[in-house]
């Protein structure tokens, strides 16, 4: 070997060497992060977060596509009754949000079935319903499946709930159903959510790297969701790196944040499917029904908003309220996108006032 070639050899090697030890020391870094959350006092590691169950029905929708659907009935004493709705009880309907279940109203549920009637479901290719393969995955068809959860599940009048899309979903439904609001639906509430111009959320970046983000977002994306059974592989091995995005992007400032909280918040998003969080992407971004906020206006609006909300900032919030002059707008400090899961308390009871509001 002449010296030339031990040397570009030493070379070689010398840069395999440093690349090895960055990698080693970024994993070191990562588990170091990780391990320091974890050990953390958990106040939530005794929750049963998945484990509260109602009666589970399935809905076929117009277009072919099996939605899951729970309905928890009071436990101690009758909801209140509405005698001009042949005596039927209110309902409070839970419509989650994207890459989530209706597992994510974990702590709602708990804390209102026993006195109120719940319908909850699982939006069309997200928790156990059916993948609408080929299928409609526009904003506008969400709205029309809960105008079909509706009619099936909800026999007199109805508060909505949405977190996230699950809100986009409720203005899909006054933008095509507008004759709901006033008669079926009786309050409505809007939690971490937009109704529109998503595609120009900056996610905390400074505006010329989120310019050049969203620029290649929708072509990654794409990508990936033709790609999504490998990247489905890749994305269960990383479970570390996913347990950290989640804690930071979708959780708050607060330093109390259960671990165990943010294994489930993850988990209920890795078990999306990737094909599926391609497929629903660009609808989110296209998203607009800011005109359709109208609708909303003869009945009880609360919307809520965490103020450290990167995904669905405050000034999305702050927009709706505008176009509904009538509605209550909390912003809960400290807080991000998971509002119901990172802030329970602050909702349910923002929940119990609306349906005061609703049922004087």
């Amino acid at each position: 070997m002449t010296t030339t070639t031990r040397r570009r050899v030493g070379i070689a090697g010398a840069l395999v060497g440093a690349a090895s030890a960055g990698i080693a020391a970024a994993a070191m870094a990562k588990r170091y992060a990780v391990g320091r959350i974890r050990l953390r006092p958990d106040l939530e590691a005794g929750e049963p977060f998945g484990e509260l169950r109602g009666t589970d029905h399935t809905l076929i929708t117009s277009d072919g596509v099996a939605l899951h659907v729970e309905v928890d009935e009071p436990q101690e004493r009758p909801q209140e009754r509405h005698a001009a709705d042949g005596g039927a009880p209110l309902t409070i309907v839970l419509c989650h949000g994207y890459c989530l279940s209706l597992e994510s109203w974990h702590y709602q549920r708990r804390d209102l079935r026993e006195n109120h009637r719940l319908v909850l479901w699982d939006q069309r290719s997200h928790g156990r319903s059916q993948r609408a393969v080929s299928g409609d995955t526009s904003i506008d068809r969400l709205g029309d499946d809960l105008a079909e959860v509706l009619a099936t599940f909800v026999p007199g009048p109805c508060v909505l709930v949405g977190h996230s899309m699950g809100g986009m979903t409720i203005m899909a439904l006054a933008d095509r159903h507008p004759e709901l609001f006033g008669d079926k639906v009786r309050g409505v509430a809007l939690i971490a959510t937009s109704a529109g111009k998503l595609a120009e959320v900056t996610l905390g970046l400074p505006a010329l790297v989120s310019k050049a983000v969203h620029k290649v977002a929708p072509g990654t994306v794409s990508m990936l969701g033709r790609k999504g059974s490998l990247v489905d592989r890749t994305r269960h091995a990383g479970s570390d790196i996913a347990f950290l995005l989640t804690r930071y992007m979708a959780f708050g400032d607060s330093r109390n944040i259960s671990p165990t909280l943010v294994d489930f918040a993850e988990t209920m998003i890795r078990a999306t499917p990737t094909e599926v969080v391609a497929d629903f992407y660009p609808a989110l971004m296209n998203h607009d029904k800011l005109s359709a906020l109208h609708v909303l206006d003869p009945v009880p609006t609360a919307i809520m908003v965490g103020d450290k909300d990167w995904l669905t900032p405050p000034d999305h919030s702050r927009a709706m309220a505008e176009a509904l002059p009538k509605a209550q707008l909390t912003e809960v400090p400290d807080t991000s996108h998971l509002l119901q899961l990172e802030r329970p308390g602050a909702v349910t009871d923002a929940l119990r006032d609306l349906i005061k509001r609703v049922v004087p």
